[in-house]
């Protein structure tokens, strides 16, 4: 119907999507899951391609270690599990069997965040930013809308490096912006003057409707996707931030070594001193609920997200 509002989808749907249609162009391609081929959405995928998936079980550890002896092999090899556990549990397989090899394996974390909801903080994901930002040779990607997702999927895949992708459940509204994907680069999804929101991931819509709030008051508020975590794109956040009286970094993680930590050295680095305040989870027992309620709860709907930046904006702390 014209007018209509497009249909929302999972970042994650559109990743099986788009892995499914790779895997009829590579017959290298591979997917590794443990226990995942369902919460991946990867169903499709075992039916057209039984001989090109491998299922541990509730193994993440092993699912590192296979997919970086099959990407030795030559495969071309994507492992699927929920990002609590392979980001924590598999670590040290990352680190060395997959990052310090140089193992061109795509890393998909599913369910990050809080997407988990009311299972609580062992399945909860806010921490993997931290831990993967901390290791050498491994690319960070959290895709914001659809559009990213595909395109993360993409880039992912032809690379020859490792890669490490995050995807919530939440079925999420495309964003304005530019279409101009590439990996290490930023996307202004909302130009702006007076102040600016910094996201990634699943946040960015939050933020985007927060700005269009805040423009009802009189404020001009940027959006500044970095889809991209690792490489950091320090030359949009100093050209972007340094016209701003204020920054607030959004991200569905811990405000100890995500995007906010990155955000902060970047400015710093550059010599652009704007207010800051990074805006994630604390450092406490995270409340239990849905995402939303959880996300709320913590200043991350679009309301508690207008407040914050009005406060900066207007002088507080």
């Amino acid at each position: 119907m014209s007018g209509a509002e497009p249909t929302r989808r999972a970042n994650l749907e559109v990743f099986a999507e788009e892995v499914e249609r790779l895997a009829g162009e590579d017959p290298r391609l591979t997917v590794v899951t443990s226990d995942s081929r369902g919460s991946g959405r990867l169903t499709g995928f075992g039916s057209r391609f039984a001989g090109r998936m491998v299922e541990v079980g509730i193994a993440e550890q092993n699912l590192v270690a296979v997919a970086a002896g099959l990407a030795a092999g030559g495969r071309n090899v994507v492992a699927v599990s929920p990002a609590s556990f392979l980001t924590a549990r598999a670590l040290e397989q990352v680190k060395h069997d997959v990052c310090y090899s140089d193992r061109p394996v795509t890393l998909v974390g599913i369910s990050a965040g809080v997407s988990y909801g009311a299972l609580g903080s062992t399945h909860h994901s806010l921490h993997d930013f931290a831990a993967m930002r901390a290791i050498h040779n491994v690319v960070v990607v959290a895709p914001a809308d659809n559009w990213e997702a595909r395109e993360a999927v993409r880039s992912a895949v032809a690379s020859d490096r490792p890669v490490y992708l995050r995807f919530g459940k939440q079925a999420l509204p495309d964003l304005p912006g530019t279409r101009d994907f590439t990996i290490g680069m930023g996307r202004l999804v909302r130009e702006g003057g007076d102040g600016v929101f910094v996201t990634t991931g699943e946040t960015a819509w939050r933020a985007h409707a927060a700005a269009r709030s805040l423009a009802d008051d009189g404020y001009s508020v940027a959006v500044l996707n970095l889809h991209t975590l690792k490489p950091l794109d320090v030359e949009s956040i100093a050209r972007v931030c340094g016209r701003a009286h204020a920054v607030v970094t959004v991200e569905e993680h811990s405000v100890n070594g995500g995007l906010g930590d990155a955000v902060a050295r970047a400015l710093l680095e550059g010599g652009v001193t704007p207010r800051l305040r990074v805006v994630g989870l604390p450092d406490e027992y995270t409340v239990t609920g849905s995402q939303d309620e959880i996300l709320s709860h913590y200043g991350m709907g679009p309301d508690g997200l207008s407040a914050t930046m009005t406060k900066l904006l207007e002088g507080g702390g």
